[in-house]
C-alpha cells in the first residue's frame, strides 16, 4: 500500500528499489532484478506466503469467473513452484478449514521435483506421456472439475517461435483436460498472443459453453500472455 505522507513531505509514493549493473552480470539481468525488486506482486507474494507473483493471476481469474468452489476437484499442470496451487488448495477447502463446506482436492502434477504443497497432493508426471490421463483420474477417484495450467516453454527469444511453443503445450493440456473433466468443468490456461492459437480457441469452443481471453491485473502490461477460462464442458460427446 502506497506510503501516508510525513512530516518529512516526501509524498506518498514508495521510493524505488534502483539497481546498479554488477560486474559479469549482463543488463538484461539488471533489469529483470530491478523490475522484481520494484513489483508490487512480489512484495505482496512474499507478505502472503505465496510462492511466487503468479498466484494473482489465478486468484484474479477465479475472482471473475468462480471455478475454485469447496469441493472442487483441480488438476494444476505444471504446478512448480506452486503458487496456483496455494490458491486452489484454499479456495476449494482442500484443507478443510472451512466449516460446513464440502471438501476439494488439488492434484499438483510437475516433470520436477515439487516443494510438498500442504493440502495438495504433489505428482512428478510428463502429462503428455501415454497413460497420464488414466493415473491422474486414478489418483483423484474420478474426474477433475477444473484443469489448469500456467505453464510455459523454455524461452527462445524468438517471439514467434515461443508463441507457437507454448499455444502446442496449451493444445497438450487441453486434449488432457477432455479426457479428465467432469461434465460442466472448467479449463484455464497460459497463452500467448500471436494468431496461432485459433484452431484451439475452436475446438476450446466447440467443447465448452463459453470461452473467454482475459488478461488479468497481475500479468505485467509488457507480457504477451493471456489467459484463456473455458467453463461449461459439454463432455466427450462434444467431439462428435
Amino acid at each position: 500500500m502506497p506510503k501516508k505522507a510525513g512530516n518529512s513531505g516526501r509524498g506518498q509514493r514508495d521510493l524505488k528499489v534502483k539497481v546498479r549493473t554488477a560486474r559479469g552480470r549482463k543488463p538484461s539481468s539488471t533489469r529483470w532484478l530491478q523490475r522484481q525488486l520494484n513489483d508490487p506482486y512480489v512484495k505482496r507474494a512474499r507478505a502472503e506466503g505465496y510462492r511466487g507473483r503468479a498466484a494473482f493471476k489465478i486468484l484474479e481469474l477465479d475472482d471473475k469467473y468462480r471455478f475454485l468452489v469447496p469441493g472442487a476437484r483441480v488438476v494444476d499442470l505444471g504446478c512448480a513452484p506452486g503458487g496456483w496451487s496455494q490458491v486452489a488448495v484454499a479456495r476449494v477447502n482442500a484443507l478443510g478449514e472451512k466449516p460446513g463446506k464440502a471438501e476439494g482436492r488439488v492434484l499438483a502434477v510437475d516433470l520436477q521435483e515439487v516443494e510438498p504443497i500442504p493440502g495438495a497432493e504433489v505428482h512428478r508426471l510428463d502429462f503428455m506421456e501415454e497413460g497420464a490421463d488414466d493415473a491422474i483420474k486414478g489418483w483423484l477417484g474420478g474426474r477433475a472439475d477444473v484443469v489448469m495450467s500456467d505453464m510455459a516453454a523454455a524461452s527462445s527469444g524468438h517471439r514467434q517461435t515461443d508463441h507457437l511453443r507454448i499455444v502446442a503445450l496449451c493444445e497438450a493440456a487441453a486434449a488432457l483436460a477432455f479426457d479428465v473433466l467432469e461434465e460442466g468443468g472448467t479449463f484455464v490456461a497460459k497463452v500467448l498472443a500471436g494468431g496461432a492459437e485459433d484452431g484451439l480457441q475452436a475446438e476450446l469452443k466447440r467443447r465448452f459453453d463459453k470461452v473467454a481471453n482475459v488478461k488479468p491485473p497481475a500479468s505485467r502490461a509488457d507480457s504477451a500472455e493471456k489467459f484463456v477460462v473455458a467453463t461449461g464442458f459439454r463432455g466427450r460427446g462434444a467431439e462428435d
